[in-house]
Formats: structure tokens, sequence, C-alpha cells
């Protein structure tokens, strides 16, 4: 049965009692007047056959006796009555106070938060969280459960949840703002929450290695990014600003190198590198640090090579050139820019195949490095009769190479601090790679104390100079260009199968990858 029907019964019985309270006193009132009038017509009768043969009785006084005993019957009557109709108002107002039952409270979260009805209950309320009777004390009904006030809380937060509005994730509740931290991405650049779009999903950009998220309009919309690491930063990073246009984050500023001086000690790695691995560069290759805009004008004046890359780094010359060469390092002057930078120009004079290698100044160490071994590459190739090899196979070899340079720096800044001879450390690894072994297991198979001398010279590596150390692994990896991309992950997988030396033989002899 439904309360409200009940409610009205129990209110219209009570009525139907106090009515019938009400008309029984007044049968009573009427019965006592005609009592009233049967006692004074006896007395007037009385009084009549007094006067025949007995004693006279006054007539009023009697009268007046009989109406002071009617007048004191009639109130006690009335007391009667009003204890009665007391005693029925507080029977009532027990049995009201029984079955009493609090209504449920007034939703207002747009059918998010939708009550029970409002019936009566076959068993006790159990809250949903705490697991205790509520009694007759507020509650919520959400979720086909029922919750004390202060038990309906935020998933996240754990705080209770007093809003009008909330957000429901399966059987889960929010506030509005927790879910929309725990739930909708935040943009990294303009640190928006991403919005839904109407079909409810969230449209967003996500870098494939930092994994950082922003909204897809970032890409068009101007945001600057580094040139090296390529990540897109908060709108209120600060920049260096090259002269070439691009822009350097202070991260990776903190390794850059930025004349041809400063480069030599890395370029001395290199070759230490190849001459460990037995390809040891017999002539004497200058390398020279310059601008794009150098960089780019050799490209053109090369008459030979390949070039597929959307944004050359790295050059091997063989052609006689005049290069403008970056003989001081710029200091930072206003606005973050570099200043001051000094060129000279470097007449190359051909001595052999190869007249010069050129890199992009103000890259990181790890970048420069893995565009020298790369260009190295090319150099011993060609010193060494490789002739008209395909792109794909030459542009792969060298990848392969750049990156197995990247695989050993990153290996040894995780090592001790003995320091064997680079020579002797190369040797062995030369002898492993005539074997079929993976390049990614070669160098974990060495010694975990050794390291370069070089790098022992640049002091302990930061963390984030080793994570882009595997950024720029990573980009070797996934690269989708048919020449890079593909180059490389043939070239690699022959060198995991057969060993470089071997690889290099057959690539010799048919100018394929085995």
């Amino acid at each position: 049965m439904e309360w409200p029907s009940l409610s009205l019964s129990l209110s219209k019985a009570l009525e139907d009692r106090i009515c019938n309270e009400a008309r029984h006193s007044e049968v009573i009132m009427d019965e006592f007047k005609e009592q009233e009038d049967i006692y004074y017509a006896i007395a007037l009768s009385l009084s009549e056959q007094d006067q025949k043969g007995k004693k006279s009785i006054d007539k009023e006084s009697q009268s007046e006796e009989y109406k002071q005993l009617a007048r004191a019957q009639t109130k006690e009557d009335e007391h009667i009555t009003k204890a009665q109709l007391e005693d029925d108002e507080q029977l009532a107002e027990a049995l009201q106070k029984t079955m009493y039952m609090e209504s449920p409270p007034h939703c207002e979260t747009e059918n998010i938060f939708q009550p029970h009805p409002f019936n009566f209950p076959s068993e006790y309320r159990i809250c949903a969280r705490c697991k205790t009777e509520i009694g007759c004390g507020e509650f919520l009904t959400c979720m086909d459960a029922d919750w004390h006030p202060e038990c309906f809380r935020c998933h996240a937060c754990n705080c209770p949840i007093t809003d009008s509005k909330f957000y429901i994730s399966g059987n889960r509740s929010y506030h509005k703002l927790c879910y929309r931290k725990q739930r909708l991405p935040r943009c990294e650049v303009c640190k928006n929450f991403i919005p839904a779009s109407s079909k409810g999903r969230i449209p967003y950009m996500e870098h494939p290695f930092w994994k950082n998220k922003y909204c897809p309009s970032h890409e068009h919309d101007g945001t600057p990014r580094c040139c090296s690491c390529e990540r897109m930063e908060p709108r209120d990073t600060r920049y260096l600003l090259l002269d070439d246009g691009r822009k350097l984050c202070l991260e990776c500023l903190n390794s850059a190198i930025m004349d041809t001086e400063e480069c030599q000690p890395l370029y001395l790695e290199i070759q230490e590198f190849y001459e460990g691995l037995n390809m040891k560069v017999e002539q004497q290759v200058p390398m020279l640090l310059v601008e794009r805009q150098a960089l780019n004008e050799a490209m053109e004046g090369e008459k030979h090579g390949h070039h597929h890359l959307s944004e050359t780094r790295g050059l091997c010359l063989s052609e006689v050139q005049t290069v403008p060469s970056i003989s001081r390092r710029p200091r930072i002057g206003a606005n973050h820019q570099f200043i001051d930078m000094r060129t000279e120009p470097c007449r190359l004079i051909r001595r052999c195949e190869v007249t010069a290698i050129l890199v992009l100044y103000g890259l990181p160490r790890l970048l420069t490095g893995q565009i020298l071994a790369h260009e190295m590459m090319h150099a011993w190739l060609k010193l060494n009769g490789y002739r008209n090899l395909s792109p794909e196979v030459e542009e792969g070899i060298c990848q392969v190479l750049a990156y197995m340079w990247l695989e050993s720096e990153l290996y040894t800044a995780s090592g001790g601090d003995a320091v064997p001879s680079t020579s002797s450390l190369f040797s062995s690894l030369a002898s492993s790679l005539s074997f079929s072994t993976s390049t990614s297991s070669l160098f974990s198979s060495l010694p975990s104390s050794s390291s370069f001398s070089t790098s022992l010279k640049m002091g302990k590596r930061s963390d984030f100079e080793k994570k882009c150390g595997d950024f720029f692994k990573h980009h070797i990896e996934v690269d989708a260009s048919p020449t890079y991309g593909d180059g490389f992950r043939r070239g690699r997988q022959a060198v995991d199968k057969y060993g470089l030396k071997s690889t290099l033989k057959h690539i010799r002899l048919t100018g394929s990858f085995p």
C-alpha cells in the first residue's frame, strides 16, 4: 500500500472519530435537557398533589435546585468528553510517529540522481558504504542503493559529494572537477582540459615517444617545439632562438655543441669507434660545424649524393668547395637569442674521395655524434671502393652504424668508474660483430665497468640526456621513409643475422643486403 493513500486513510479515520465524539456529546446534552424537563414536570405534579392535602412546596425553589443539578451534570459530561478527545488526539499522534517515514531528497542532478519510489520498507535501509542501518535520518538513493549523506563520496578525492550535479562512471561517483582531472586529458601546452566531441570522443595529439598530450590546434597555430628533442612544451617555456630560426629548449642547450673546435673531441671519439670496429678511416677528413644556410648551399653544390630528409643535418662532401665554418661559439643576448657568432671561410681541397664532413651546429652532443657516425660511414664506404650503391642500401647501413654508436654511448653512460683502453674494447667489439649476434644484446654483453675516456671527460650524463638518447634511437627505428627507415631495418636485420663484417662483404659484392 502506498504511503500517500495510507496517510489520507489515517487522517480520515481520525476526523471521523472526532466527529463521532462531538455528536455523542450533543446527544448527551439533548438527553440531559429531556431529563430536566421530565424532572420539572414531576416537580409540578408533586406540587399540585401537595397543594391538595399536604404541605405546599415552593415551586421556584425546587425549579432552581433542579437547574443547578442539571448544570453540574452537564459540566461533568463536558469534562469527560474533553478528556476523551485529548486521549484520541494523543493516540492519533502516537500512531503517526510509529508509522513515520522520511521522504526522499530532492533530485537536482539531471537524471544522474534518481530516488526510489516512496514505498513502505519491507526491511531496514542499509547504507551501501558503511553497511549500517540508516534508520529515520536523512539518506540518499543513487545507483540502486541507499547512502548516508556523509558516505556518498567522490571516488577520486574521497570527499562527500554535496553538489547538486556530479558525474557517475560505471558504479563510481565523482565531483565534476575530479572527473575532469581523472578522465579528461589536460593539454600540456595551454593547460586546458581537452573537451570531448559531440560523439563522446576526445580528440588530442600525443607524441609517440614523449607521450605528452596536447590540443590538435597546436600543430598549426605556431606553437614552438625544440628542433632537437621535438617536444612541444607549455606556452610559458623559454626557448633559445638560433640565428637560422630554429628553437632549442634549455635542456638540450646544456649539452649543445656550438662551434667546430668544441666538436673536435667528439669527432675523435667517432674515429676511435670506427677504429675499434677494424674500420679505420685512413685519410684525415676535415670536420666542420656550419649553419643551416651553408649546409644547404653545400648540398646543392654536391654533384653526387643521396639527400632524402626534409631537413639536412649532416653531409659528406666529395667536391671542392668553400664552406663558412663556425669558428667561435655565439653568446646569448637579449630575448634569449644567440649573437656574436663568428664564421670563417674554409677552402676544401680534394685529396681523396672525401673532402669534408659537415654537421649542423647547435645540436646536443648525442645527436651531433649520431650525425657524425652516419656521415663517417659514408666516408668509409667511399674511401673503400663501395661504388654505385642504391640509396636504401647506403643510407641504411650508415643508419645502422649511427644506431650502434648511440647504443654504445647509452650503455657506457651506465657503467662504473673503471675505464679499459678504448682500442681493446673496440677490438673485442669488432670480433663479436663478425658473428651472428644482435646489436641489442651485443652491448649488454660488455662489462658493466666499461666506459669511454671521452665520455668520462664529459661528466655524468643527466637523466634527460639519456632519455634524449633513447629518443634518437626510437626516431631511427620508426622512421617511415623508404630510404632511411626501410634501409635501416633491412640493414639491422642483416647485421643481427650475419654480423657486420659479412654484411659489408656481401654489400661490396652484390650491392645489396644479404
